[in-house]
């Protein structure tokens, strides 16, 4: 089993058991999730693999199976399903656990400035193409979804905060060429350092933080608009 999927499964296990679990009831909003999932898989598979071809970022031999699908490992096309599956869920449990109303309107507002910020920022670095394109996604999507008030922006902000702990834990080991266990000092996940800032959280570039946003906040999006 490589070490991606090891990451996966760490990842998906506890979500996954907790599904049936009648305070949450996650097992019975499936039918809202899995579309919501793949409508935002396939935009983000689309986009990993033009990246992975044009050599922004790459997935090591040694720690991916050698199964293959337009350049991406098996592992990597799970990514987009297990990781929104188990952020979703945390969004969830803050839904249950939070009573957040009262700060909707804060958050939506630091979510727009966050929007704003990183388009400006992104058009200081045509260039780097993570950097550019991962700020203008971001940052587009954050605008559209505070133009108007949706009432889960504070949940969202709060789950975002939330998943940073697991988030900062498995893309850690994703991007520390130093941790393994096959003896191999190759990172799961490599980056271009030409085409990023080149700011790094530990080992995790600063750019995955908004990459990770984008995902959860898309998938919370169309989860809720099929649950409306």
């Amino acid at each position: 089993m490589t070490l991606y999927f090891q990451l996966l499964i760490f990842t998906i296990s506890f979500p996954l058991l907790a599904s049936w679990d009648k305070r949450f009831k996650y097992a019975s909003k499936f039918k809202y999730l899995f579309p919501a999932i793949l409508i935002t898989a396939s935009f983000f598979i689309i986009w990993d693999i033009i990246f992975t071809k044009n050599g922004v970022w790459g997935f090591s031999k040694v720690h991916t199976s050698n199964i293959d699908l337009f350049y991406l490992p098996i592992e990597e096309w799970l990514f987009f399903i297990i990781i929104p599956f188990s952020c979703v869920f945390i969004y969830e449990s803050v839904k249950y656990f939070f009573t957040l109303d009262r700060y909707e309107g804060f958050s939506r507002n630091l979510l727009m400035i966050i929007g704003v910020v990183l388009i400006i920022t992104c058009f200081f670095n045509l260039e780097k193409s993570y950097t550019f394109w991962n700020f203008l996604f971001c940052g587009s999507f954050l605008i559209y979804s505070t133009i108007k008030k949706r009432g889960y922006h504070a949940n969202f902000l709060i789950a975002y905060l939330f998943h940073l702990i697991p988030f900062i834990i498995v893309n850690g080991i994703l991007t520390d060429g130093n941790f393994d266990f096959n003896f191999s000092s190759d990172p799961v996940v490599w980056y271009n350092n030409e085409e990023n800032l080149f700011i790094r959280f530990i080992t995790i570039p600063v750019e995955d933080f908004f990459y990770s946003m984008l995902l959860l906040l898309m998938n919370v999006t169309f989860y809720e608009k099929f649950k409306s």
